[in-house]
């Protein structure tokens, strides 16, 4: 029985590839989802509706249409990863959390130390908060092999 697992979060770095690679490397049968993390491609999802006026359509419109992607991967998920990175504001990362936290969906928090304090009630809502990618596959290691 594979154990489903959403990566959300933070796009600039290869976080995801590291914790695929590290439970491979530990032989936990996970399916790894995320979502579309090419920048253009996810901003432009919506273009396909029609042209909008302006730009805060554009975003409103392309952002439904990743919304269907997310909902429903995270729906899906048993547990869901989030990364928060140090560089940029990740609103859509705390979004996440937030519907995982309503959904009653176990998630883990990753991210450093600097941003505990922004991050308190997230990480308060949180099964487990790491600052690794290694403590995250040390963490489904665990849950899964036990």
């Amino acid at each position: 029985m594979s154990f489903y697992v959403y990566l959300s979060g933070e796009i600039h770095t290869d976080w995801r590839e590291e914790i695929q690679r590290g439970a491979d490397a530990a032989g936990l049968d996970i399916v790894f989802t995320a979502p579309v993390t090419d920048h253009d491609a996810s901003d432009a999802a919506g273009d396909h509706l029609g042209k909008p006026e302006n730009g805060f359509w554009r975003d409103h419109q392309s952002s439904k249409v990743n919304a269907i992607r997310t909902r429903t991967m995270i729906e899906q998920a048993d547990l869901v990863v989030v990364r928060f990175g140090d560089k940029y504001k990740q609103w859509n990362a705390a979004f996440d959390a937030g519907y995982c936290a309503a959904l009653a969906k176990p998630y883990i928090t990753l991210h450093s130390e600097e941003i505990v304090h922004p991050l308190k009630e997230v990480d308060a809502q949180a099964q487990a908060w790491c600052t690794t990618t290694d403590q995250v596959v040390e963490t489904l290691r665990y849950v899964l092999k036990a």
